[in-house]
């Protein structure tokens, strides 16, 4: 009873794959690595072996009986028809007893990896010495097919099944398949510095397909669901490239890239701020890489396509100098502050003699929303005014006809960002 199960232990353990550090993944089945049309792979069974038990991957003898083997999978397209699967560049193990032929052929599993469900398509080949080519014609299409591969061990002296390494390449209208293609385009190859570019993607024969990557000289800057890409960080000569993936089956990626960008960067510089004293004359100082320029306003200024004009400014003014390069513009400002000191007199003669008949503020028209009060030496609101002016100035009345010579006081409020006020006191002469 105790040797039965250990008979039966021993064949559990011969139907199980071996673990070998050099078997390769797709030593089974189940891992069949996938072929891709026109592609040369290159592979080998070294260390591989077969699994032994009812209805497993390599329970079949058509053609032959699998003792090494590999597998690989393939996909025929919409349409079905023939397919090649080419082997070249055989190498084999030069190991004392190892053979040195192949054995392969083409599959149909109606269950995969299941060989009570197998259908044996095509040529076999048992004795692949050189390169060789297993061909089968009108293949049904979206239908997928193993090819599998076994070392050979007959021949004279031979003891161990052959170990070899290979390219394997499939072939065939039963696989061939539209080439993709992606095109990258823009409105311009001319553009402005800071400027929103759009670039847009064209895909040709291309299902399945992923992501968009967008690169910009090379570095990844974006991924994209959509065949757009947006950006206004772009430089002079940059180089910008888009990348996507066709086919869900043997993934084909399709790039395409923008000549370089001209990006045309307008430096323009207005100068330093100014100030100066009402009725000065001061030089701008503006400086550009554009071939094209103006300053405005223009007004008070010696000539408005200067870069270095005279200007003199009755007031506080922000002159804006633009730049122009083609389609291209930018802009930059410099203030020149006009100082216009407040004079408040102390004295005043309405005596209508034409001169100094009215209380006169120098600088108060700066000041739209003044507020003005004048009191007399008892503290009796003689006189007020809002937004005081040369039309509003004080002439020496009160509602009771003309006020008395003597002192006054006044309360002036600018009502400016600073909240100045100012008081003191007026003589008045007749």
């Amino acid at each position: 009873m105790r040797a039965n199960a250990l008979v039966i232990v021993l064949l559990i353990l011969l139907s199980l794959p071996k673990s070998t550090s050099g078997q390769a993944a797709y030593n089974a089945c189940v891992n069949a690595l996938e072929l891709c049309p026109g592609e040369s792979v290159s592979v080998n069974n070294y260390g591989a072996n077969s699994t032994f038990c009812p209805d497993c991957e390599d329970d079949f003898s058509a053609c032959f009986s699998p003792e090494n083997s590999v597998w690989f999978t393939f996909n025929t397209n919409s349409s079905g028809g023939d397919v090649n699967v080419g082997f070249s560049s055989l190498t084999f193990s030069s190991a004392t007893g190892s053979g040195t032929a192949l054995q392969a052929t083409i599959i149909r599993a109606a269950i995969p990896c299941n060989s009570a469900s197998y259908s044996y398509i095509g040529n076999c080949v048992n004795n692949g010495t050189a390169p060789f080519v297993l061909s089968a014609t009108s293949l049904l299409p979206d239908t997928e097919y193993y090819v599998v591969v076994s070392g050979s061990s007959s021949g004279p002296g031979v003891t161990d099944p052959a170990e070899c390494s290979f390219d394997i390449t499939l072939s065939g209208s039963g696989v061939d398949r539209a080439l993709s293609s992606v095109m990258l385009s823009t409105g311009s190859n001319v553009y402005c510095a800071n400027e929103t570019v759009t670039f847009t993607a064209t895909l040709t024969d291309c299902p399945d397909l992923s992501e968009f990557r967008w690169y910009v000289n090379g570095i990844l800057a974006a991924v994209t669901s959509a065949p757009f890409f947006q950006t206004a960080s772009l430089v002079d000569q940059d180089i910008v490239s888009v990348e996507t993936t066709c086919y869900a089956l043997c993934p084909l990626v399709v790039t395409d890239e923008f000549d370089p960008l001209q990006v045309v960067t307008v430096s323009v510089d207005a100068g330093s701020d100014f100030t100066i004293e009402s009725g000065d004359t001061v030089q701008l100082t503006g400086t550009t890489n554009a071939t094209t320029f103006i300053w405005s306003p223009s007004f008070a200024m010696s000539s408005a396509d200067a870069l270095s004009p005279f200007v003199w400014p009755s007031v506080t003014t922000t002159y804006t100098l633009t730049a122009t390069e083609g389609l291209c513009s930018q802009s930059d400002q410099v203030t020149v502050i006009v100082e216009q000191e407040l004079f408040l007199p102390n004295t005043f003669s309405p005596n209508e003699d034409g001169a100094n008949d009215t209380w006169q503020i120098k600088g108060i028209e700066l000041y739209p929303n003044s507020f003005v009060r004048i009191y007399d030496r008892w503290g009796q609101e003689v006189f007020q005014s809002t937004g005081y002016s040369v039309q509003k100035a004080w002439d020496g009345t009160v509602p009771s006809g003309d006020a008395a010579e003597g002192v006054y006081f006044y309360i002036v409020e600018l009502r400016d960002t600073d909240k100045q006020v100012f008081r003191g006191s007026i003589t008045l002469i007749r």
